[in-house]
């Protein structure tokens, strides 16, 4: 069960880069495709989708790795700079007008960061972890 645990930081790390990098990519491919064309600058809908793909996985990632974190600190920031980037980019896809990208990039950054965390320093090494020590 270790190495799932390992698995999942890395899953969870991996995600927020990938995001990350989606994120800092869209300006730039789409402003090229509205210097070609009059039409058509907005992003496509299949890659706006790909945002609440990556906050799946990395959601999905954050549950596993506070099920084997022994700091409390750890899964509770976790699940906080997730929260963060889920309200960002529904913000961005919904409500423009208070979109923050700095607000994103911090998120994605802080994840990445926190999964390392945990995985370097946190892992308990069982999913029924009942250390969680503050």
């Amino acid at each position: 069960m270790t190495s799932f645990t390992f698995k999942s930081d890395t899953v969870g790390a991996a995600a927020s880069f990938l995001c990350m990098i989606h994120c800092l990519a869209t300006p730039f491919l789409f402003v090229a495709q509205a210097c070609s064309s009059a039409c058509c600058s907005d992003a496509p809908t299949w890659w706006r989708a790909v945002d609440f793909v990556f906050l799946a996985v990395s959601g999905f990632a954050v549950y596993r790795s506070m099920q084997t974190s022994s700091k409390r600190w750890v899964w509770r920031s976790l699940w906080a700079a997730w929260v963060v980037l889920t309200c960002s980019v529904l913000s961005e896809a919904f409500a423009y007008a208070l979109f923050l990208p700095a607000l994103k990039y911090a998120s994605a950054s802080g994840l990445i960061g926190l999964h390392v965390y945990n995985m370097t320093f946190c892992q308990c090494g069982n999913p029924t972890c009942t250390i969680h020590e503050s």
